[in-house]
């Protein structure tokens, strides 16, 4: 919603709005022109519509409840109400787009591919659910031709969209408050592929390799001789490849390959499989934009990833914190993958290497919890002692049986070290507690975990950025 906001105002659209939370992107906001109210209330509406001639068109996300008072005002107003997605889709239709969907990567797969085509120089439009380093913002307004967005299918809206470009990373149930079951989940791709002049798909993901048709496809896995159409059989052929040379907890080396043709070796200062996948992903997608391997080569070694994706928060009291937005099973485990890379390869990409990582996580959602509760706790025994913080529900009515409580239940036939807190401040005193100099404290959840380093930072003056 910020991003749309700051690109409409960019643009010289008179944007209102309101935030209970004054941050960053709500200072930036108002910077650029958008006026915030505070308080979510009926007068907010009242106060928008006072002396302008057009009724404003009202932009509400899923998120908003049909019990939210704004929401209500402007329904008893007679205003037009639109859903974000629909406002998303009149944006990418009007120019060349990139739409990047998935379960697994869009964020950092939409900043590599808008942080690329910027250091080329073609000014992309950008609308990204994370906060881009090279923009210090979640969304761009620029003055090229292309514009790149990031295609939740969390409530399954982005069937609203027609891009140029469709890129899909992988396909895994998520959202089960959504979707009941995976088939539901590959419908909704299908549709979306459909509507895409183009798609750009991971040959590495079974399931997209086995039910999305694509024109274009990548791998990081050497040639196994494939064909086919991607309906079943090998599979459809990877006309762009990046072959891992070396990796490290500091980075990758690999070689690209593209229609069997070897381009050139490149740096990619981002650790793990899953972050070549998605760089791979973002370099095929400027490459069928139109540019150069060559011009991209530079670019890549400077890359960085999205805010609250493996960031590092700083130091404290000699351990390393590290925010991530890890809250589902496959994620977890990719994210302490590469934290153990790191310890065990002797490099890292963080200010020095980790001697343990201690995995700090809190579970998101009653629904996704309940349904991924043996994986997540399989999935966190990657790290070498676990502090788990009280389940954040997201507006989500509990379930019986589904707690953090449960999953340490799950927890301690599986590892030895584990302890679960019901707050935020006592989850920052076991974390002090039970830490040593040298750690690396991975915080993982899409909830209000990340809040740690703050509360961690209250009690001693930490050497961190």
């Amino acid at each position: 919603m910020s991003a749309l906001a700051g690109i409409l105002a960019d643009r010289g659209f008179d944007v209102s709005g309101s935030d209970p939370r004054e941050g960053d992107i709500s200072k930036a906001l108002r910077v650029r022109g958008v006026r915030i109210f505070k308080d979510q209330t009926a007068s907010t509406v009242d106060a928008i519509r006072s002396g302008v001639s057009l009724a404003p068109l009202v932009v509400v996300s899923t998120a908003v409840p049909e019990s939210n008072p704004e929401l209500q005002a402007a329904r008893r107003a007679g205003l037009e109400i639109r859903h974000r997605s629909e406002l998303l889709a009149w944006l990418i239709e009007g120019q060349r787009s990139i739409a990047v969907a998935g379960s697994h990567g869009k964020t950092t797969t939409s900043t590599l591919i808008a942080t690329l085509l910027t250091a080329v120089d073609r000014d992309p439009t950008a609308v990204i659910g994370g906060v881009v380093p090279a923009f210090g913002s979640n969304a761009r307004s620029g003055r090229g031709d292309l514009l790149v967005a990031e295609a939740d299918e969390s409530d399954g809206s982005l069937v609203k969209f027609h891009p140029s470009l469709g890129l899909i990373t992988n396909l895994e149930l998520d959202h089960t408050d959504h979707y009941p079951d995976l088939d539901s989940l590959v419908a909704t791709m299908r549709r979306f592929a459909g509507n895409c002049r183009s798609v750009l798909a991971n040959r590495d993901c079974p399931v997209v390799r086995e039910t999305m048709r694509a024109q274009h496809w990548w791998s990081i896995e050497p040639d196994d001789g494939e064909g086919g159409d991607g309906e079943g059989g090998d599979g459809p052929t990877a006309q762009f490849r990046a072959i891992p040379v070396a990796m490290d907890g500091a980075g990758t080396t690999a070689d690209y390959i593209e229609e069997g043709v070897p381009m050139g070796r490149f740096q990619l200062p981002m650790a793990g499989r899953h972050n070549l996948s998605n760089a791979l992903g973002a370099i095929a997608a400027c490459r069928l934009m139109g540019v150069p391997f060559s011009d991209l080569l530079e670019a890549l070694a400077g890359l960085e990833a999205p805010g609250r994706r493996f960031d590092c928060r700083g130091e404290w009291e000699g351990r390393l914190v590290v925010d991530d937005y890890a809250h589902h099973p496959s994620e977890v485990a990719a994210t302490l993958a590469m934290a153990r890379l790191m310890v065990e390869s002797g490099r890292s990409s963080l200010p020095w290497v980790p001697q343990r990582v201690v995995a700090v996580f809190q579970p998101h959602r009653y629904s996704r919890t309940a349904d991924f509760m043996d994986r997540f706790a399989e999935a966190l025994t990657g790290a070498d002692s676990i502090l788990l913080a009280p389940l954040y529900s997201a507006g989500e009515a509990p379930i019986a049986g589904v707690s953090s409580e449960a999953l340490a239940t799950r927890l301690h036939d599986l590892h030895s070290s584990v302890e679960v807190t019901a707050t935020l401040e006592e989850l920052a005193e076991a974390t002090a507690r039970t830490s040593r100099e040298g750690d690396l404290l991975l915080v993982m959840g899409a909830g209000d975990v990340n809040r740690l380093w703050d509360l961690l930072v209250r009690t001693t003056s930490p050497a961190g950025r």
